[in-house]
């Protein structure tokens, strides 16, 4: 064997019993997402399996690792935040978001998403701008960075913001009843949303881009570091796309390698 690749091979075996220190320190991989975000991962109704990028890449950080893994559904974001920073979790799978990233520290993106407007139909508006205009109601739930954005920027339009995200039947009774004029949140989920309920359409503009990643404990340089160059070799090497394209979550792409 060539004095290069036996060298490689120690430097790795040597590598790793420090690497799952710093994010396994249970000997366990522990992680959340957000289970009503098909931008990260999906829960199977029946069988509780979970499936999607955020998955994927816990699957292979932890096979790296070499160390058995976790990864627990969560309701929101709020309670990820809650199962990082508790130390619940050791990872934690969120959108880039300011408010949070004072709690928490985010690794470079893995992914952008678009989030959209899903509207009636026979509704007027055409582009994402059409929305903000006075005597408009657009619903967003609270909490999620497409709610964070809405209620930064929308000058004209009334935003109401629900608890928590309703099944698509309920949401299309609301746009139809008036309730709402334009619902936003991720893409994927409007997109899924209209092929669910008839009479509703997608704007075709994006009104902001959102970028996943993944987060630690505030603080953990030696575990962003490691979690920034597994990221960066997922993304180059072709794994995140093959994710994504694996999950079908309409308006995702891989995040462009960070300016350093």
């Amino acid at each position: 064997m060539p004095i290069l690749v036996v060298f490689l091979a120690l430097a790795l075996f040597l590598a790793q019993p420090a690497q799952r220190t710093v994010l396994a320190p249970t000997g366990t991989l522990r992680a959340s997402f957000i289970a009503s975000n098909p931008v990260q991962g999906r829960v199977d109704a029946g069988t509780g399996a979970v499936t999607g990028p955020a998955p994927d890449l816990v699957r292979e950080l932890a096979r790296r690792l070499g160390v058995p893994y976790e990864i627990t559904p969560l309701p929101d974001a709020g309670a990820v935040l809650e199962s990082v920073r508790s130390g619940k979790a050791d990872i934690g799978f969120l959108a880039q978001e300011a408010e949070r990233a004072s709690q928490v520290d985010f690794s470079d993106p893995y992914s952008n998403s678009g989030a959209a407007y899903a509207v009636r139909a026979n509704a007027t508006f055409q582009t994402s701008a059409d929305v903000d205009r006075a005597g408009a109601t657009i619903g967003a739930v609270s909490g999620q960075s497409p709610e964070v954005y809405l209620r930064a920027h929308v000058k004209n339009a009334r935003v109401e913001s629900l608890p928590a995200v309703p099944a698509n039947a309920a949401l299309g009774r609301m746009l139809f009843d008036g309730t709402f004029d334009a619902f936003g949140a991720n893409r994927t989920r409007m997109e899924e949303l209209v092929r669910e309920v008839p009479g509703l359409r997608v704007l075709p503009d994006d009104y902001m881009v959102t970028s996943q990643a993944i987060v630690v404990r505030k603080g953990d340089a030696a575990g962003l570091a490691e979690i920034n160059r597994f990221l960066a070799d997922a993304r180059t090497s072709g794994f995140v796309k093959t994710s994504i394209e694996r999950a079908k979550v309409a308006g995702v792409s891989v995040a462009p390698e960070p300016r350093r």
